[in-house]
């Protein structure tokens, strides 16, 4: 049977049509949006590569009414006028932010190019947003409609690509904050806006001066409007799927599972708690087609504006599958001086939202290749090393038993921590998820932490194909307890007819010195 034809590498929405590519029907949601009238302006965030420069090539085709391209979608069968608009189409994401004199000849060349481009003059002796607000005026004055349609992708980018730089950053900020306060100077001329990036930065002139600015970034009608949910998955790309089951060795049952678990987990919204695949991750693994799962989102790299901020600022030690009461403020990147580094990691991917109740979200890392990339970068600030070596070395060994290389490579984890467990009353968890990291990271185990069983819970169970390792912590106790409770509970049982190897470990802390000072192991008979 053939398969669907997956674009690599293009956000053209008319290249995806007119070549046959799959195109993920979104326009029934995008139906209301351009039906609105003309108030109608909107700001949409996602993670990178989550489809936004799609949707706003797909906007541009239908404000310019090229039906012939929608043939067989949604929109195709509503009641849409199919007017023809002007149509200024910005993408800022690849402006040069070396230093501030670059940026503002790159973005006053990059502007001017997109004017022209759509038949307007420039005024040399005239800022940017002097231009961009003449040509608004001249377009939406010579068109049939009386209006223009202006499309912004990327809008934050250059303040994200310059927070190493603070001053930097903020100066950049005034400069497209100049820019953007010609929508609401001109907001009579205008159709219909939308404007899409990864950070909010509320200091943005677009926030604080376009009064009638609808954010859909949480709004649960339009939650999935960027990624894919599984019956889209479904209907969208079965042949693959079923091909790539096929190629893993699996039942479809057993592989669409796994594929949740790699790709699927993100939410966008308080109350639909619909999750969506980061459809970048989908486009990759399905067209590669491999035997196994990899990291394919995240191995393009960190979002810029993170990247940035953490390479001068400290990780704090916290548990990050579980970040509890979190409000929406706390999401928004005001003053660039005091980032909230949680706004970062939501902004950039790295988290998610997990639930929503009385007023509060408790985040978590959204799915399996975040979740190992994360934990890799939480492990090189534990150990103060920029290459993998470690990693590996400590990982290979645990995967082989080699419990003296594990034992002294986890003991000079432990000891040269940047920085530690702050808890007033140090608990095994302080030292548990620090272990957890360390794993996850590696992509060699699935990790459990807390197993939960019918009488208690491991502290951490770790598997690979050939082997399980059921571990317990103790502070202040000796690893002898730890073995102890493991075999007194009866931790390791749910794996005894598993066919792998089954090894008790136990992990001793002085809780003052936050050491490890012992460890134990045997085999589950």
């Amino acid at each position: 049977m053939e398969e669907e034809k997956i674009a690599q590498g293009t956000y053209d929405f008319r290249v995806m049509r007119e070549d046959g590519f799959r195109y993920v029907d979104k326009t029934a949601l995008l139906y209301p949006l351009v039906t609105r009238g003309r108030d109608s302006f909107f700001f949409i965030s996602r993670p990178r590569r989550f489809g936004k420069s799609l949707m706003l090539s797909t906007l541009e085709c239908l404000f310019r009414g090229e039906r012939e391209l929608f043939k067989g979608l949604a929109i195709d069968k509503m009641d849409y006028d199919w007017k023809s608009y002007p149509i200024l189409h910005f993408n800022f994401a690849g402006l040069n932010v070396e230093t501030l004199e670059t940026f503002k000849i790159d973005f006053r060349s990059y502007v001017r190019e997109t004017l022209t481009k759509a038949g307007c003059e420039w005024n040399n002796a005239d800022f940017p947003g002097a231009n961009f607000s003449r040509a608004i005026k001249t377009l939406a004055a010579a068109s049939e409609q009386k209006s223009v349609v202006i499309l912004i992708d990327e809008y934050d980018a250059p303040v994200g690509h310059a927070l190493n730089d603070i001053q930097k950053a903020s100066a950049i900020r005034q400069e497209l904050s100049n820019f953007y306060i010609q929508i609401k100077n001109n907001v009579g001329a205008i159709r219909f806006m939308m404007m899409t990036g990864v950070t909010r930065f509320t200091q943005l002139s677009v926030f604080s001066a376009l009064n009638n600015l609808t954010d859909l970034t949480m709004d649960d009608q339009y939650a999935t409007l960027l990624g894919y949910t599984d019956e889209e998955l479904e209907a969208n790309f079965s042949k693959t799927l079923h091909r790539h089951a096929e190629v893993m060795g699996l039942s479809y049952e057993d592989y669409r599972e796994k594929l949740r678990w790699w790709y699927n987990g993100y939410r966008f919204a308080r109350w639909n708690t619909i999750k969506v695949y980061n459809p970048f991750a989908i486009g990759q693994t399905l067209r590669a087609c491999t035997p196994e799962f990899i990291g394919t989102w995240i191995s393009t790299g960190w979002t810029s504006a993170v990247f940035h901020y953490f390479a001068n600022n400290q990780l704090a030690e916290q548990d990050y599958e579980n970040v509890e009461d979190v409000f929406e403020e706390d999401l928004n990147v005001c003053g660039l001086e005091s980032i909230n580094p949680i706004a970062m990691l939501y902004q950039g991917g790295y988290l998610t939202i997990k639930d929503y109740r009385n007023g509060a979200f408790t985040l978590g890392i959204p799915d399996e290749e975040v979740r190992r990339a994360f934990n890799a970068q939480l492990v090189k600030k534990f150990v103060g090393q920029e290459d993998n070596h470690y990693l590996s070395v400590v990982s290979r060994a645990l995967m082989r038993a080699d419990f003296a290389t594990f034992f002294g490579k986890l003991s000079d984890l432990y000891a040269h921590l940047t920085y530690g467990p702050k808890e007033d009353s140090v608990q095994e968890f302080s030292f548990q998820r620090i272990l957890y990291v360390l794993l996850t990271s590696s992509g060699f185990f699935r990790v459990t932490a807390e197993d939960r069983q019918s009488h208690g819970r491991a502290d951490l169970v770790a598997e690979t194909p050939e082997r399980v390792f059921v571990f317990e912590l103790k502070v202040d106790g000796t690893p002898q307890e730890a073995l102890a409770q493991i075999k007194e509970k009866g931790y390791a049982e749910p794996y005894r007819h598993s066919g792998k190897e089954i090894h008790l470990i136990g992990l001793s802390f002085n809780g003052e010195t936050r050491r490890l000072t012992g460890t134990a192991t045997e085999p589950l008979v």
